[in-house]
Parts: C-alpha cells; structure tokens; sequence
C-alpha cells in the first residue's frame, strides 16, 4: 500500500524507506518553535537537561507575540526569559519586538519553513505550515524543550482523511470559508489525530492566504496537520521569501484514506461559526439578526495582506456602525508596512476602525480587545470557546474578512454581497 504525502515526509525524516498509519517513529526536525507564552516553560525543562547547548541554534525559532507588547509584569518576565535565552544560545531566529509578527504569518514571510520540512511548534496552530507543503503541527512545551535538545521528536504516523476541491470561489467567499464550511462538515473531532490531505484541480483557485487559511484551522476538526500539495504557486511563493528550495513529495497513487471528501467550491457560502464550537457553521438565510459589539479583522489565521486588501474593499469610503468597536491585526510588521503603503491602513482608519501592532492579544482572550460580560464579538480569528476572548458570558462568532468588514458596517452579522449590491469593484 503506498503512502500519503505526509506519510511520505514523515518517512523520509526518519530516515525509512515506508512507514504505516500507527507507527512510533523518531524523525529529524527542521524547525522548533516556541512563543513567549509556551517557550518559557519549555526552557526551564531545557535548563533541568544536562544539555548546556541548543541542537542548532538555526533550527529554532523563538517569537514573542502573544502579550506583547507586555501587558503587564508577567507577560514582561516571560519576554525577558526568552530575551535572556536566545542571548545566551545566540538563537538566529529570535524576533524582537519590532521584528516580530504573529508567528505563524511570520515564518513563512522569513521563509523558514519550505515543502518537505517537519516543524513542531508549542503552538497549537503550527499546522499553518501545511499550506507550503510541509508536515507542521503543534506540541507541548516539554516536547519543545526535547527537540530543543535533540533535533528530533516522536510521532505517531496519523491516518489520513482526503479532500478533493473542485470548482472557484464565489466572490466575497475565501478561505475561510472554505475551512468552516469542512469543519462543520466533519465536525470538531471528525479528523482527530489525522492528516487532513487537501488534493484536486480547485487548488489551483486559491490563493496562498486561502491555503494558509485553511491548513491554519485544521486543527479545528481535530487533525494532527493539514497539507496540501506543491504547486506552481506554492514554489513561487517559496522562492519569494527565501533560499531554500524545499522538497517536494506527492502521496502515491494507491495512498489509503480513511475517508474521501468532495468539496465542490462553487457551491460554499459565506460561512459564520455560532458559539461555542468552530463546528457551529451556518450559511446567511439560517438566522436573524444578531447584534455585535466588537468585530476582529487578524490572527494568524486571516491577518495576511490579501485578508485586509479583502476588508478594505468593503470598507472604502464607509463608516462603520455607531457603537460598534472595530479592531485591526495585521499579522506581521511587513504585511504592516505594506498595507499602509498601498493605503489600507488609512482606509480602515477613516472607517473609524483602530489598527494595532501585530500580536496574538484579541484572539486568547489577553489584552487589546478584551470582551466584558454579555458581550458579542465577530472575529476572523480561529477559536470560540466559552470564554475564549474575555468574559465566560461573552460570545465570539467566528468569519471571514469579508464577513467581519460587512459586519462592522452594519452593526448586525452581515452578508458582505448585499452590503456590496454585487459590486465587483
């Protein structure tokens, strides 16, 4: 029986020639990520080793963006020790503060990661990197510090789920809704601990954020990673953003999935996640008015430059509704600086939005857009768990950039193609 493409990678790192959904291996890494919430704890594991040095100082990545800039003492001490630490081990990979970015729009625009690699991240929504054809996903802060170590990590060869994209995307539909339309699908645990393998001729209709979208949010449903395969304009997009090449691996033709899912593009609608679960989907025509107090546009999972280009063509020359707080994330300071080139920043400014440094703060609930009790926030952010951006009584409904721009306009959750009256400006 042959192998799935992240079988394939899976194998490759640990230097086998086939391994089989279930298996324990022990594979090579290419890239050990830790944030200022997770990396402390995984260097004071670290620090208890008899290890007095990182297994290569190139091959880790150490990114301060949830709290900061710090939001108060301990959120400072955290940095500190991630400061003190990349010092010490003299870390290639440390971004401070005006460097940095939300860590998962951020490694790929530094090209560090390519097709073929392994990455673990102390970040559940490390599976991102699947979007460049690389197996990627999230881990514990321990096993961070023993990759730190050893440059090598444990898995379990996951299964696989396989879906087939025909078809294009509607306009004001991306992504996003793409992801939340699948998720709602199989629902939070239906890819538990598998690969979600993205294959077909509609790939080649989306755009590179779309791809980051969708693999950002797979552990949503559950997997272990989500992949797709490397195209044409995945290569350019490598090529783009670094020096390494990458390598490429295809699944086999004979590759065994669990289960084949067809996604037909044409027909996903925007798609919004009512509380409390990400597989809470529904499509405009299901539900009333819903009134919103705080609309999110960022995370990094629709932060890149083509999600605020999405927002700020619904917002040209418009006010956002009285009352209504909108809060803008761009993803990296170079996604920062290229919107304000190309004039979004302003755009979204004299909507009355406030624009912010990029951090993780809204979308955990920790600091610059915290929501009070009873409150309701439309986020294009990848999580709506109780309590998740403030208060246990508050909610978060979760869409695309389209969705959320149409939102703040209106006030009320809202169709982003009646706001537009089928514009296509």
């Amino acid at each position: 029986m042959g192998m799935t493409m992240t079988q394939k990678i899976l194998a490759a790192h640990a230097g086998l020639e086939a391994v089989t959904a279930g298996q324990l291996i022990w594979a090579d890494l290419d890239m050990v990520l830790g944030n200022d919430i997770t990396a402390p704890v995984a260097i004071e594991a670290f620090e208890k080793t008899r290890h007095k040095e990182v297994f290569d100082r190139d091959k880790i990545a150490l990114v301060p963006d949830h709290f900061t800039p710090n939001k108060d003492i301990k959120a400072a001490e955290n940095s500190l020790k991630l400061r003190n630490f990349a010092r010490q081990q003299a870390i290639t990979n440390y971004f401070e503060l005006g460097e940095m970015g939300i860590e998962h729009a951020l490694l790929p625009e530094k090209g560090l990661v390519v097709a073929g690699d392994v990455v673990i991240g102390a970040d559940s929504h490390t599976c991102t990197y699947g979007a460049l054809g690389a197996f990627s996903t999230g881990i514990g802060s321990t096993d961070m510090a023993a990759g730190m170590v050893t440059g090598k990590c444990w898995f379990r060869v996951p299964s696989a789920l396989r879906f087939n994209l025909t078809g294009r995307l509607k306009d004001f539909v991306s992504g996003k809704d793409v992801i939340l339309h699948i998720i709602k699908l199989i629902g939070v645990e239906g890819a538990r601990y598998q690969s979600m393998e993205f294959t077909g001729e509609g790939i080649g209709n989306l755009s590179m954020d779309d791809r980051f979208t969708i693999a950002n949010m797979a552990i949503e449903a559950g997997a272990k990673n989500g992949i797709f395969p490397v195209d044409g304009l995945t290569r350019a997009y490598i090529r783009d953003h670094g020096s390494r090449a990458g390598k490429v691996y295809e699944a086999d033709g004979d590759a065994l999935y669990e289960a084949v899912h067809e996604i037909v593009l044409d027909d996903i609608e925007p798609t919004i996640a009512f509380p409390h679960l990400p597989d809470k989907g529904r499509v405009f025509g299901e539900f009333g008015e819903i009134a919103i107090d705080q609309v999110v546009i960022g995370s990094c999972t629709n932060g890149r430059l083509g999600d605020l280009r999405a927002a700020a063509r619904i917002l040209k020359g418009r006010k956002i509704a009285r009352g209504l707080r909108l809060i803008v994330f761009p993803a990296t300071q170079k996604i920062y600086l290229d919107a304000m080139k190309e004039g979004l920043l302003e755009i979204f400014i004299e909507a009355g939005a406030v624009v912010s440094t990029p951090t993780c703060g809204p979308c955990l609930g920790g600091h610059m857009g915290v929501l009070a009790k009873g409150e309701r926030a439309l986020a294009t952010t990848n999580r709506n768990f109780v309590g998740r951006m403030g208060h246990p009584e508050s909610e978060v409904y979760l869409a695309s950039p389209e969705v959320a721009a149409a939102t703040a306009l209106a006030g009320v959750i809202a169709d982003p193609r009646k706001i537009m009256g089928g514009s296509h400006e």
